[in-house]
């Protein structure tokens, strides 16, 4: 019986503690649409730039 309490009680705390983290989240979609296009803005002047390496050599991803 002691066991069924506290389990009941731990059940009750945890969905306390996930209904106040909802309260804290930050709007995802905003904060990752921000974060895309920041990356495709640096993309693109860097791009722009036509920035080579000390060696002149182009760098190569595979």
């Amino acid at each position: 019986m002691h066991t069924d309490i506290h389990l009941a009680l731990h059940a009750d705390r945890a969905a306390e503690l996930r209904h106040e983290a909802q309260e804290f989240r930050l709007p995802r979609t905003r904060l990752r649409t921000r974060i895309g296009w920041t990356m495709v803005e640096v993309g693109l002047r860097l791009a722009r730039s036509g920035a080579t390496t000390s060696c002149g050599q182009t760098f190569r991803t595979a």
